[in-house]
């Protein structure tokens, strides 16, 4: 799909920049250059965002539904607008590390890792920003996995 405009853009630019769990340290003309460089996708309920093990070339926020991201056919969390997925492939230049499927119908925007490079190229702070965000964003992600698990008797 081409990348937003119009409404699409605005939509996508109001979710991601006032989620819950949005990349908290982007300013909105951060998201606007991110946004600008992306492309819209849709993913009917049951379709795959991404595949487990395959490589990936772009990371995906969803602006509308929820996804479920699997690791070996266990879901490990749920995800909806605003939040990120294939962030861990981006950072590892690698494979997806988890399946992401659509619960229901997904509208996202994608951002290929190489406008990712380009736009971190001519604007250093965004990419400081935005490193610092998946940071605290996967912090966040471990300490909900840790919190869920029972404490082991010794």
């Amino acid at each position: 799909m081409p990348a937003p405009s119009g409404t699409d853009r605005e939509r996508a630019l109001t979710v991601l920049s006032t989620a819950h769990n949005r990349l908290e340290y982007l300013t909105s003309n951060d998201w606007s250059l991110l946004v600008d460089k992306a492309r819209m996708i849709a993913a009917k309920r049951g379709e795959t965002l991404l595949r487990q093990g395959e490589q990936a070339d772009h990371i995906v926020f969803l602006t509308k539904g929820a996804a479920t991201v699997q690791v070996y056919a266990t879901k490990i969390a749920q995800i909806g607008p605003g939040e990120i997925c294939g962030e861990m492939a981006f950072l590892e230049s690698g494979a997806a590390s988890a399946t992401v499927t659509a619960d229901q119908d997904v509208t996202a925007v994608a951002i290929d890792w190489t406008a990712l490079a380009d736009l971190f190229e001519l604007f250093p702070h965004l990419a400081s920003r935005f490193y610092r965000s998946l940071a605290v964003a996967l912090s966040r992600r471990l300490r909900e996995q840790l919190a869920v698990k029972p404490a082991s008797k010794k």
